[in-house]
């Protein structure tokens, strides 16, 4: 049965993670912000698509979020509970430490399961989907706010578009437009031209009037030329491509099938993301305890120095898995093990 103190720790422990994983998914969105407006002025990706990216990216990265989010939401709880010298109320009353387990493991196991679904499902297909929208924003950020005086090139036949200047309704001014037809090379130039877009975006037709179309094969001396007072250049976009081979966007399925050594180390990577939860949450309770006199965030530093010897361990063992270094048995469960036998240590001290 939930007690009331049970209740009073798990309440606690719960406000404190959603204010750290809070705090830290701000200042994750925030750098992610900045990161895609650059590549977005770079590359002139449309408008619509950088909160997509965004919103995208945050899932991506926010299973790294959580285990660092509860470690630090623990140590937070239990540095008030003992800073206010409630702690020394609950063992007063002869509450041990085993007993205060319960509420935070409780917590843990929700939160484990909610970033085993991120890890091997939501975090991969987002993965992909900040690919494919990167790839697709690259390839019609050509077509998009065509500027006056600049060549670009259109289509994946080396079409070569250039306009001297463009009127606010659209209408481009002194166009010139080169494209190969085979062989056969074609210079089109016109004192106007309009842009039109299909409906699945696919399709851009550029509609040109008043102009000439010169007709030829380099190098000879046969050009045709041909007065036109309206002719229209359809140029079809090719399906935009991205790098699949990338393990982050793989789907978890198929990294179980597979016996390549990056596979593996990929897939053993996902799964440490929720037994490193797990194992955090355990190791936070003896750490969070301050002696008399203690501040409050006294604690706060040696989980943070905890954490990234755990994260960097499990960085460096799917390096080593992925080149063969360390067997997959082995792979990274021992960085698991070392930590969990740390706050085995931890726990029997106190």
């Amino acid at each position: 049965m939930f007690r009331t103190l049970d209740r009073y720790v798990f309440r606690e422990v719960l406000l404190n993670w959603a204010m750290v994983t809070g705090v830290l998914l701000v200042i994750l969105v925030t750098y992610q912000l900045a990161e895609v407006l650059e590549r977005a002025a770079n590359s002139r990706f449309p408008r619509e698509i950088v909160l997509t990216l965004i919103g995208v990216s945050s899932l991506e990265t926010l299973p790294i979020l959580v285990p660092v989010g509860l470690l630090l939401g623990i140590v937070l709880a239990f540095g008030r509970l003992y800073h206010e010298s409630e702690m020394a109320a609950i063992h007063a009353c002869g509450v041990g430490l085993k007993r205060l387990y319960g509420p935070v493991m409780l917590l843990a196991v929700v939160l484990t399961g909610l970033l085993t679904w991120l890890t091997l499902d939501v975090s991969p297909r987002a993965a992909e989907r900040v690919q494919e929208l990167r790839a697709v924003a690259s390839r019609d950020a050509r077509f998009v706010n065509l500027e006056a005086g600049r060549f670009r090139s259109l289509g994946g036949d080396g079409a070569v578009f250039y306009a001297a200047s463009v009127d606010e309704d659209g209408t481009l001014r002194e166009v010139f437009v080169k494209r190969m037809r085979g062989d056969q090379l074609e210079i089109t130039t016109a004192a106007r031209a309009r842009h039109h877009v299909s409906e699945e975006g696919r399709l851009h037709t550029f509609v040109l009037e008043d102009g000439r179309l010169y007709e030829g094969v380099p190098g000879s001396a046969a050009f045709r030329v041909t007065e036109f007072r309206e002719q229209a250049i359809p140029v079809r976009l090719t399906a935009a491509s991205f790098d699949t081979s990338r393990l982050d966007v793989r789907p978890t399925s198929q990294l179980f099938r597979s016996q390549a050594l990056a596979d593996m180390a990929e897939l053993q990577w996902r799964l440490s993301q929720p037994l490193m939860a797990l194992v955090l949450s355990f190791m936070a309770v003896p750490l969070a305890r301050l002696r008399p006199r203690q501040g409050r965030y006294a604690r706060i530093g040696y989980a943070i120095v905890v954490y990234f010897i755990y994260s960097n361990l499990l960085t460096a063992a799917t390096a080593w898995v992925a080149k063969g270094v360390v067997p997959p048995v082995l792979g990274l469960w021992w960085v698991h093990a070392l930590l969990a036998s740390v706050a085995l240590v931890m726990v029997a001290r106190k």
